[in-house]
């Protein structure tokens, strides 16, 4: 799995003009699930982006998590995280996971930190056109991989 995690004041998803979900100040997700990505993945995935420290302390130190400073998140599919542009002009996407298994692990994912976090979690549409609207604070922009890659 991978993820994009932005540090934001405030962000919206919307599907044909129409809010679906929205946060102020948290985290916004961007997730990708991959052909080989299973439950082990999406565990460590869920418990890494929860628990990074990346808002700042009293001391002006990125030093505290989503949870500490009681922020929101929101989570958006997006299987171009996988999109392979290594040859030719055109990503390859032979790697991401097939619509159906991926609809079922980002609804997992989305209920795993709920559930085991306590909060609700925003959310796109899965599979729809969507626009995402952010303000990305600091900026801080995050790459995760499940499988660490990079």
């Amino acid at each position: 799995m991978r993820a994009v995690v932005q540090r934001v004041s405030r962000a919206e998803v919307r599907v044909n003009h129409q809010t679906v979900g929205r946060i102020g100040k948290g985290i916004l997700v961007l997730l990708g699930i991959g052909q080989d990505d299973g439950d082990q993945d999406l565990q460590w995935l869920a418990d890494k982006v929860m628990n990074l420290r990346i808002f700042e302390d009293e001391n002006d130190k990125m030093n505290l998590s989503v949870l500490d400073v009681r922020g929101q998140v929101l989570v958006v599919s997006q299987f171009t995280l996988f999109g392979d542009c290594r040859k030719g002009k055109r990503p390859s996407y032979s790697s991401a996971a097939a619509p159906g298994d991926a609809e079922r692990m980002y609804n997992t994912f989305v209920e795993t930190i709920e559930q085991k976090y306590g909060i609700k979690v925003e959310r796109g549409v899965f599979q729809a056109m969507m626009e995402v609207d952010l303000v990305n604070d600091g900026p801080v922009t995050l790459l995760l991989d499940s499988k660490k890659t990079f």
